[in-house]
Parts: structure tokens; sequence; C-alpha cells
């Protein structure tokens, strides 16, 4: 093995230490994997979540990871956090890989190249986009972005066809996020080969009649509607959805990205070191910047379309670039010689490490760097005695269980259940009937804990629940199937 090849493996294991911590420790089958978790078992097993599968599939019908996903775990055993885990350390090396080679690419010194690694390890939430740089657990969006950074790095090569390749595969990961590297290939091709263009023009004319018919007669159709006021009600928690409503910090911070970019491109081709194709790239993200203010009135008449897309992350694309400019901006000017260089990677470094051991020591020393499978705690003791009885059971619970005990039902015991405030309203914004659907099973259910047992034994009826799984606060008269510490376990058939 080369001297750069070790020193390459061993900064992969670096960065996918550092940001790791700085994510707050890697944790399986939390937040956004209370969807990917349960879509993934729901592919591999036919039998689950019987009640919750259409639910499930206002995702699941425009993705093909949860089905790649499961038929990775039946190699494994079903040993799906091992899969997880397995995935995320993928994704991690995906990045940091992709993201060398495209510092490389634009000409980045290796000092300069190290300070751009470091930045990226600093995980961080860009403005009122609901998306983070770096996620504590395996999101399929993460692996899908280091797939497009990647296609990125093939278009500054010369390989076009390579890139839009790439960008096809990231689709198959994450649709949408494919979507926004697509937008950039497609314009940094138009301007980095002029011949090229009638052909890119006549098939963004195909894509767009193919787009068309989707939305209005196809699997997409109605999705040019708008959201009405009981819709609109369901999504009341994701103020992201909506940039018409912004506060002014959020405009300033996200537009402050495509100026940067702006700026730096400019310092690099007037000293000379832009690279071939790297004005196509910056021309393609000030076009997802503009697909970004286009949507923001159609995202302000809730236009249900606009507003799924999530347009305003295109801002993620553009943190990526502003980190590996600066890192050059701060490395590689004619005034910084090569201590000055050293000296900011170290710096960057130091500032990498040290937040994330105070993330993981102060802010959240509860946590492990690592954990690789479900907490040890009386909730999950609960969730393994449901997980071992019959596939079709519908549990109750409080709705927002998943955020007051870190693991939903669906995760953790593998089952149904009635409703979980915070993944389910967040599916809602696919498909009215089921925000409405989640709407009416969040007001049925409000108090839960204090329910009387004739309450629960309506609720149980009403939706067909097999057992209710409440917290230990007052007796209730119902038949009881398992209890431990916290939590007991309460008949309803």
């Amino acid at each position: 093995m080369s001297r750069t090849v070790a020193l390459l493996v061993i900064g992969a294991g670096a960065f996918a230490l550092v940001a790791t911590a700085n994510a707050g420790g890697y944790r399986y089958g939390v937040s956004d994997q209370a969807f990917y978790v349960p879509a993934v078992l729901a592919a591999g097993d036919p039998a689950l979540f019987p009640r919750d599968r259409e639910l499930l599939a206002t995702q699941t019908g425009f993705m093909a990871s949860d089905d790649m996903l499961a038929a990775v775990a039946r190699l494994a055993g079903g040993n799906l956090p091992a899969v997880f885990l397995t995935a995320y350390v993928v994704t991690l090396a995906a990045l940091f890989g992709a993201a060398v080679m495209f510092a490389r690419r634009l000409g980045l010194s290796w000092w300069a190249t190290t300070a751009a690694i470091a930045l990226l390890t600093l995980r961080h939430r860009i403005a009122k986009t609901g998306a983070n740089t770096l996620e504590g657990y395996f999101h399929p969006r993460q692996l899908a972005f280091a797939i497009g950074v990647s296609a990125w790095v093939l278009l500054l090569h010369g390989r076009p066809g390579w890139a839009m390749a790439a960008t096809a595969a990231a689709g198959l990961v994450h649709p949408t996020t494919a979507i926004w590297f697509g937008v950039t290939l497609v314009v940094a091709m138009a301007i980095r080969y002029p011949r090229a263009r009638s052909g890119i023009a006549a098939a963004i004319a195909a894509s767009a009649i193919v787009a068309g018919w989707m939305l209005t007669a196809g699997p997409m159709a109605g999705r040019l509607a708008r959201m009405d006021e009981a819709w609109l009600a369901v999504l009341a928690g994701k103020d992201y959805l909506f940039p018409a409503d912004w506060p002014a910090y959020a405009w300033l911070t996200n537009l402050a990205y495509p100026v940067i970019v702006a700026l730096v491109f400019r310092t690099r081709q007037r000293l000379g070191v832009a690279r071939t194709g790297e004005r196509g790239l910056v021309w393609g993200l000030m076009a997802l910047v503009a697909m970004f203010l286009a949507s923001v009135p159609l995202t302000g008449m809730h236009i249900a379309f606009a507003v799924q897309m999530q347009v305003n992350r295109i801002f993620w694309l553009l943190d990526f670039v502003v980190a590996i400019y600066l890192a050059w901006w701060l490395t590689s000017r004619p005034s910084a010689g090569r201590r000055t260089a050293a000296a900011v990677a170290l710096v960057v470094i130091g500032l990498a490490v040290g937040r994330g051991a105070y993330l993981l020591t102060v802010t959240h020393a509860e946590r492990q760097l690592v954990q690789a499978g479900l907490p040890d705690t009386p909730w999950i003791d609960a969730m393994r005695w449901v997980r071992s009885q019959p596939a079709g059971w519908h549990v109750l619970a409080d709705p927002e269980h998943g955020w007051r005990y870190g693991i939903s039902v669906r995760v953790a015991a593998e089952r149904d259940t009635v409703v979980e405030t915070s993944k389910d309203t967040a599916m809602a914004m696919y498909d009215r009937g089921i925000a409405m659907r989640v709407a009416e099973r969040l007001t049925s259910l409000a108090g839960l804990g204090e329910r009387s047992a004739d309450d629960l034994r309506a609720l149980g009826s009403r939706y067909d629940v097999d057992v209710a799984v409440l917290e230990h606060r007052r007796p209730v008269d119902l038949p009881v199937l398992f209890r431990n510490s916290q939590f007991v376990v309460y008949d309803l058939r």
C-alpha cells in the first residue's frame, strides 16, 4: 500500500469518527429512521405493517432504497441494525472520498483539502430546511448526496456520461436529492459543451413532457392542487416548508451561500486557478437558487407539489461548495504560504475534534459514540415483548412516543401503531387522505395517558387495536399482559 493510500484510509477513519462525534454519536432507529426502518422491514416481510403500509407508501412508492436494503438484510440474516450501521459507514466513506476528489480536482493543496474535510465534519442544520449536513444515523439522503458529489467530480474530469449515470444511481437511493445534482449537471454540461446544447434542450423538453404527464394524468396526478386549511393544519409544525414565512435570519443565511460562491469563484478566475468545468458547476448552483426563488410563490400558494419537493434543500449543495471554497480561500491565497495552510488545517481539525468531544461528554453525556442497536430501556423492554407477539398486532401508545422515548413503535416493536406524531405528520405532506387520517387520530388520542378503561376500550374497537402500552401513572381496569418498571401492556382485544 502506497503512503498516499495509507494516509487516505487513515483520513477516512478519522473523518468518520469526528463526523459521528459532531452528530452526537451514531444511534440506530432514531429520527427519520422512524420511517426508513419500517419501510425496509415492510419490503422484506409482507406480513408486517398490514395497516400502516398505505402510510409508508406515501414515500416508498418513489424510492428503491427500501427494497435494496431489504435484500441486503436478507443476505445478512435479517440483522437490520448491522445493515444500517454498515450503510452509515459506507456513506461516510463515500462522502469522504467524493469530497477529497472534488477538492483536489479544484486544485486545493493537501493541507487545504484537509481543512475542507475537517469543515465538513462540523454537522449543522441548513437554516429552515429541515435538513442537516450530517446525521448520526444512516439516511439514504446522505448516501445520495455523496454519490451526487462524485457525479460533480466525474463532470470535472470530462466524463459527462458517467456523471449522469452516477446521478441516476443517486436517484435510486433518494430521488429529490438526485434531482438537485441533476440540475447542476445539466447546466454545467450546457456551458462546458456548447455543441451539446440542442440535445440537452431536447432532453429537458422530453423530461418536462413526462413530468407534466405524471402530474396531470400519471402516478402523481392531483399534486398540483392547493393544500386546504385542514391539510395545512397537520403540517403546522413544519414551518420550514414555507419560505415566504421564514424569519429574516434564514433568508440572510441561505442567500449568503450563492454570494460567497460567486465571490470566491470570481477570485479564483482572477488568479487563474479556476478549473475546466468549474464555471458550469457554479452556474448550475445559481440555477438551483433561481429554482428556489421561483418555488417561493408556489409554496406560498400552498401548491402541493411545490411544497412536497422541498426545494429549499438545494442550499445543502451550496453549503458543501462553500466549505470547499472557504478552505481554499483560507489556505491557498497568494499571501498564504505552506505554514499558514498547515496552521489553518490544524486549527479547523482542533475545532472539529473539540466540538465533537464536547457534544459527547457534555451536551449528550448519556450517549455512546456508537449505539449499534436499540438501547436497553424500559420502553424498549416493553417493545421487545410486543415484537414477540403476532405480526399483525396493532399498538396504541402515546402519539408522542417517538419523541418521548427515543424510538418509535414501528422500529422497536416492528408493529403497526395508531399514530406517531413526528413522522406521521411529515409523511402527511405527501397525501391529503393520510393527513386527514393523522389529524383525526391525533385528536382522538389527545390526553391518552389519562383515559379511563372504557375510553381505551372504545379506542381499541375504533381502530382495531390489540394492546395499549402506557406508563405507570394510575391503575387502569384492563387485563395486563406485560409490566416492567415504567410501562404496562394492556389487552384491548
